[in-house]
């Protein structure tokens, strides 16, 4: 296993072994990071916050937390 894939399990679990599909613990890190930069410049840009990031990060967290919980 590669040093950013255990890097990204980690920082996605706390764990050094993901218990969950590691497609989608990576996917949503990448899609949260994402949305945290953009909202991050719209802030910046606009000088005034914006909430589609916000909420898009709200939104993965949810799915994130209710494919958790199934087991």
């Amino acid at each position: 296993m590669d040093t950013l894939q255990r890097w990204l399990l980690y920082v996605t679990n706390n764990e050094e072994v993901s218990r969950h599909e590691v497609g989608f613990d990576i996917g949503f890190f990448i899609v949260n990071t994402i949305a945290a930069v953009v909202g991050s410049v719209l802030f910046i840009v606009n000088n005034e916050a914006q909430w589609v990031p916000i909420l898009v990060i709200e939104y993965i967290w949810a799915l994130d937390t209710i494919r958790h919980n199934r087991e």
